[in-house]
């Protein structure tokens, strides 16, 4: 089979894991019998760099052409706050997550056995396992809703930033929730602040119907602060983990420090069409740039996202997984999951001993 790839290589770390990512999925399509085409793609601060914004036109319409779209990552304070919002690769995020309807986030968080000691929880915990998988949802809420600043006659400036969801939005987060825990530990815990929150009531309810439509997938209602308290309690009780845009954002992240490391999980962009978009969940990571010190686990993991859920091909993405295990059992460590004493090994040398086990 013949696959087109819009590689995003973007800035800081990207292009470096991105190249070992590549390296990867060619060394699958010499074992399997596959051919990959890649695209490169602008965008980011790179693309602020070489064409004044962040989002160039007809960025979309490239990732549309592709079969799925690899990210490496994007921003750095290169590109900061300070900068118009067209100069700033957050927006072309936002904007290429809208316009290619990607509205569904997964985010496998997965303690491997080779790293049981980087995991900060305790021991007893840690032994337990974790095996959880984040379904954010990612094209609406409070990031994309109306912002507003203005002056007040005895409060100075105030500003205002606006969460709004609607049924259908909910409806299709949720039922990519449920239709995922089928494929697991068929468990759905749903996170919201309804107890305060008109959009967390409404999301509830809409989750409520959908339940019902799943009699083979247990359901519960988990608020968004006693899901940040479980996270580190108790994760191995958690099998799928649906929530909206910001509470996604924070928990998702929470969640990745409990495996050890952030550099270690990907994550995949999905909509109804077009193509999926892979990426790590990590950044940019500009103050290692061009130094070989960044891990590629992350992104090299993300191809194997886009292999199971756009290509269809489990056994190509069992592969690399499996290839992963085995070089951490190995004992090979980039500088972000080395132990003490530890031999430290570069983002080329992580990438070819997972490699050498395909």
């Amino acid at each position: 089979m013949h696959y087109k790839i819009a590689l995003i290589r973007g800035d800081g770390i990207g292009p470096e894991i991105v190249n070992e990512t590549v390296k990867v999925m060619d060394k699958i399509g010499e074992k399997f019998g596959h051919t990959f085409e890649y695209g490169d793609v602008l965008l980011g601060g790179c693309a602020t760099d070489a064409v004044g914004v962040s989002y160039p036109d007809g960025t979309a319409e490239l990732c549309k052409s592709c079969d799925a779209v690899l990210l490496g990552a994007v921003g750095g304070p290169k590109w900061g706050s300070d900068k118009p919002a067209e100069q700033r690769p957050e927006t072309a995020l936002l904007a290429i997550r809208k316009e290619l309807g990607l509205y569904a986030n997964l985010r496998p968080a997965v303690l491997m056995p080779a790293l049981a000691d980087a995991c900060p929880l305790k021991k007893e915990t840690a032994e337990r396992g974790i095996d959880l998988l984040m379904v954010r949802e990612l094209t609406g809420g409070i990031y994309f809703g109306r912002r507003d600043r203005y002056e007040t006659p005895d409060r100075g400036v105030e500003c205002t930033d606006l969460m709004a969801y609607s049924e259908k939005e909910i409806e299709r987060i949720g039922r990519r929730a449920f239709e995922m825990a089928r494929l697991r530990r068929r468990k759905v815990s749903s996170v919201d602040k309804a107890n305060v929150l008109e959009t967390s009531r409404l999301w509830r309810a809409v989750m409520h119907r959908l339940a019902e439509e799943y009699p083979d997938v247990a359901y519960e209602d988990v608020l968004v602060d006693n899901c940040a308290m479980q996270l580190v309690r108790d994760p191995g009780q958690f099998d799928v983990v649906v929530t909206e845009n910001m509470f996604g954002d924070i928990l998702s992240d929470e969640a990745s420090m409990i495996t050890g490391s952030i550099g270690l999980l990907p994550s995949a962009s999905m909509g109804d069409g077009a193509p999926a978009l892979y990426e790590p969940i990590h950044g940019s990571a500009p103050d290692i740039a061009g130094q070989d010190k960044a891990n590629p686990i992350a992104t090299i993991l993300s191809a194997a996202m886009m292999f199971r859920y756009s290509f269809q091909l489990s056994a190509e993405a069992d592969a690399i997984e499996a290839a992963v295990d085995k070089a951490l059992a190995e004992g090979w460590r980039t500088a972000d999951i080395a132990g003490p004493g530890e031999a430290v090994a570069g983002t080329q040398k992580m990438g070819q001993a997972i490699r050498d086990n395909i």
